[in-house]
C-alpha cells in the first residue's frame, strides 16, 4: 500500500453543491455514481464493497449489504456498464434493497438473476434503445472495453448464463460494454466507464457532463481529446482512477498507472472543466 500514490488534497473539487442546481452527481468510488433530480434518482456501476486484492484474487465476492444500506439508500433505476465485478456487484443487492430497476446487457442480467433479482426488476438492452425512467430517459451506447495493464482487456467474453452466486472474479466477464447517455432535470450526462468508445456512436450527441474513466486512457489514440471534442461536455468528472482493493472509509489512492493530474491537463486543453471529486463528493449542475 505504501507504493500508490495519494490523491493531493488541492485536485479534489470541494464547492458545495448550489441550492438551486437541477441535478447532483455524487461520487462513489472506481466508476460509480448516484444522479439524482427533485423526481428521480437513477445509480450508474454503483461498487462500495470493494474486497481486498487478495479476496478478489482467490476468493468468492459477497456485496456488502450493510455498506450498501448505508451509502445507497436510494434508487428508482441502476445502470450498468458492463459486468465486471467492479461494476455489477453491488448492483443486484441495490435494487433487492430500494426495489430499483435493473438495466444492462444480457450478461449484466445474468449476473443480476444469479444474485436472485426477479425477473420483474430487470430490464436486459443490447443498446441504443431510449428507455424512460420517470421523466429521465437513459439510452446504452454500444462501445468496447479499454485496454488496461500489459495492452490488455481483462476478462474478456460475454456471460450466458447466470454464475455461481457469490462470484468469483473470473465468472463476471465483461459481455456487452455500453457508454451511458442520461438526460435528466434538464441536463445531458455522458457516462464513460472504461477508456474507450466508438465514435460513430457519439457523433451527433452533445451534453453537458462527462463521467470519463481514466484508467488505460493512453491506450486509446487521442481518448480525451475526441470524446470532449465529439460531446462538448462543459465538465468532465473523472472516474475509475483510485485503486480499488482499499476499504471504503480509507482515503482514496490512485490506481497504478493513473496519472490524475495528465488528466486534468489533457481535459482542460481539451476546452473542457476538469473535477475530481472525493468519494462522496458531488457536482451540481443546471
Amino acid at each position: 500500500m505504501r507504493l500508490l500514490n495519494t490523491v493531493p488534497p488541492s485536485l479534489y473539487h470541494t464547492a458545495p453543491v448550489r441550492a438551486d442546481a437541477a441535478v447532483t452527481l455524487r461520487y462513489l468510488g472506481t466508476a460509480g455514481f448516484v444522479v439524482t433530480s427533485p423526481t428521480r434518482t437513477l445509480a450508474i456501476d454503483p461498487f462500495v464493497t470493494r474486497p481486498s486484492l487478495l479476496t478478489t484474487a482467490l476468493g468468492r465476492l459477497r456485496p456488502d449489504i450493510e455498506r450498501i444500506k448505508r451509502f445507497i439508500p436510494q434508487a428508482d433505476d441502476v445502470l450498468i456498464g458492463h459486468a465486471h465485478y467492479d461494476h455489477v456487484l453491488d448492483a443486484p443487492e441495490v435494487c433487492r434493497q430500494t426495489g430499483a430497476r435493473f438495466i444492462g446487457s444480457v450478461s449484466a442480467c445474468n449476473v443480476a438473476r444469479a444474485a436472485g433479482l426477479p425477473e420483474g426488476q430487470l430490464r436486459p438492452t443490447r443498446g441504443r434503445e431510449r428507455i424512460p425512467c420517470g421523466d429521465a430517459t437513459v439510452c446504452g451506447l454500444p462501445s468496447q472495453h479499454g485496454r488496461v495493464y500489459f495492452n490488455r482487456v481483462p476478462y474478456p467474453g460475454n456471460i450466458d448464463r447466470p454464475p455461481s452466486w457469490p462470484p468469483r472474479n473470473r465468472e463476471l466477464r465483461h459481455g456487452q460494454v455500453l457508454n451511458w447517455y442520461v438526460e435528466i432535470g434538464g441536463v445531458r450526462i455522458m457516462h464513460i466507464d472504461s477508456a474507450d468508445f466508438s465514435e460513430q456512436e457519439l457523433e451527433g450527441l452533445e451534453v453537458d457532463v462527462l463521467c470519463l474513466c481514466a484508467i488505460g486512457r493512453h491506450a486509446r489514440p487521442g481518448y480525451v481529446d475526441r470524446s470532449v471534442g465529439l460531446l462538448k461536455p462543459k465538465v468532465v468528472i473523472a472516474c475509475h482512477w483510485d485503486y480499488l482493493f482499499t476499504a471504503y472509509d480509507e482515503p482514496p489512492r490512485l490506481l497504478p498507472g493513473v496519472d490524475l493530474s495528465g488528466f486534468m491537463t489533457e481535459i482542460r486543453r481539451a476546452g473542457a472543466e476538469p473535477v475530481v471529486l472525493p468519494f462522496e463528493g458531488a457536482f451540481g449542475v443546471g
